[in-house]
């Protein structure tokens, strides 16, 4: 690996069209192959690429550099591609890509006729068969992608506790953010190409710290069971000889054909959990905890046929959350996505919290796709309990329940109530009180997102019983 350098190229069919991308040569290879990174994009769609996927006519060289390892700096005089040529060259959908002005997160300040919306506030749950809203004073929607929950409400009764650090960019003094290294240039490149996992290939998504000699080879092959990881098939193969192993080292706490849960503490079982969070990091940009396993457990989410148990996906939560954190990293693998098990694993955390008589929320900062599940989730588990209880009460105009209420049925903490509910902007304030409106078409969309959620966690059939963590030596 060589001291990288910052070039702007075009390359000639981008998989994610880009006008500037950042180029590292890597001369271990017996064909040199370049790191792209597509400026504004995210580092999962990074990639290594040939010299002939480049247009070299029109890479801008940097004109001088101030030092081995410094920054190099481009003069203004260099040659800079106009914009026609980049919309000519370029994919056409790149001429969507624009800059959105960031979203006003104090917009509720702005709201001065109307009352502290509080945690114990109670709403009328209205049903609206015009496709039109009310006239209403409706609460702005909250639009922020980076789910920064400190911000979202200034409410002074709505208390939301975040650590400090988050606003100053600094990372928590506790839970899977503990270990954050700095992140520096070789951190910031993906060392793995290829992974083999039971009957996948998979290509990860960001840079893993495992051990160096592994970025050398074409495919890391890991054992579906115990996580190890190994260098060619036939390493796996007689490790696979002497494993023992045909499901995660835990208890089974819940089974359903064909899914299964498996509670693994990270104190008991060292290997498997620091593999676990090795493999997690490949597919995971923020979190990452790996030698401090002690105080997580973790809950693998698994398919089981006549073979054994497969590794679906996992996620990790503290033994003792002074922040009420019922998740600190959650992945669902890349073959199993978009099947629904994602919502599988929200779902059983929360399970496990009605269990302990508790409010949880995820730990954040919350990947863009793991916002995206989480908002999903949230959304359709409250407009559920606020559907049917319009339901059960036919004969009233308006249903009553609080945010309270509606925390105390679902386990979702308050703040995440509030946001999910400014999110739908179906909460209004009207004559004197704050109004959930519930629409025909929002109750379609909800009913036909409900048929498609095939996979549901039974609660009959978990059997667990949570510890008191504080009497244990961990």
């Amino acid at each position: 690996m060589v001291e990288p350098q910052h070039l702007h190229l075009y390359l000639k069919k981008p998989l994610n069209p880009s006008d500037t991308e950042m180029v590292l040569s890597n001369q271990n290879q017996t064909v040199k192959i370049y790191y792209v990174h597509y400026i504004d994009y995210n580092k999962r769609l990074d990639e290594w690429v040939t010299l002939d996927r480049m247009k070299v006519e029109k890479i801008q060289m940097p004109s001088s550099v101030t030092g081995h390892g410094q920054t190099i700096n481009q003069s203004s005089n260099s040659s800079n591609v106009s914009k026609n040529e980049l919309h000519d060259d370029s994919n056409p959908c790149s001429n969507k890509r624009k800059k959105k002005n960031p979203p006003n997160l104090n917009s509720l300040n702005r709201v001065q006729s109307q009352p502290v919306l509080s945690h114990n506030s109670s709403f009328s749950v209205l049903l609206n068969s015009d496709s039109k809203p009310i006239d209403s004073e409706p609460i702005e929607k909250e639009e922020n992608s980076n789910i920064s929950q400190s911000n979202e409400i200034t409410k002074p009764d709505i208390n939301i506790n975040e650590n400090s650090n988050q606003s100053t960019g600094l990372p928590r003094p506790t839970g899977s953010m503990v270990q954050v290294v700095h992140e520096d240039v070789l951190t910031r490149i993906k060392n793995i190409q290829t992974i083999y996992l039971g009957k996948h290939l998979i290509e990860p998504w960001y840079f893993a710290p495992y051990p160096q000699e592994l970025s050398q080879c074409p495919i890391v092959y890991i054992c579906e069971y115990c996580l190890k990881f190994m260098k060619s098939m036939k390493c796996l193969e007689r490790h696979r000889q002497k494993c023992k192993l045909y499901h995660p080292p835990g208890n089974e706490i819940y089974r359903k054909h064909p899914l299964s849960f498996f509670e693994v503490d990270g104190r008991k079982n060292k290997n498997y959990t620091q593999n676990l969070c090795l493999l997690a990091k490949l597919f995971l940009d923020h979190k990452f905890l790996h030698y401090d396993t002690d105080a997580f457990l973790f809950y693998i989410l698994t398919e089981y046929d006549s073979n054994g148990f497969h590794i679906v996906g996992y996620f990790s939560k503290e033994k003792e959350s002074s922040e009420d954190y019922n998740v600190a990293c959650i992945l669902t693998l890349p073959p199993y996505q978009r099947l629904g098990y994602g919502k599988v694993l929200i779902e059983f955390s929360y399970e496990l919290s009605k269990i302990e008589g508790k409010t949880g929320t995820p730990e954040k900062p919350l990947s863009d796709l793991g916002l995206l599940c989480y908002r999903r989730y949230w959304s359709i588990t409250i407009l559920d309990v606020l559907v049917s209880l319009k339901q059960k009460e036919p004969d009233q105009d308006k249903a009553q329940i609080s945010i309270q209420e509606l925390s105390e049925i679902t386990s979702i903490k308050k703040e995440d109530i509030v946001s999910t509910l400014q999110h739908l902007n179906i909460i209004t304030y009207y004559k004197g009180q704050y109004v959930i409106v519930l629409d025909s078409n929002l109750i379609e969309n909800h009913n036909q997102a409900m048929k498609k959620r095939k996979i549901r966690i039974d609660p009959k059939l978990l059997h667990w019983t949570p510890k008191d963590w504080s009497k244990h030596k961990f």
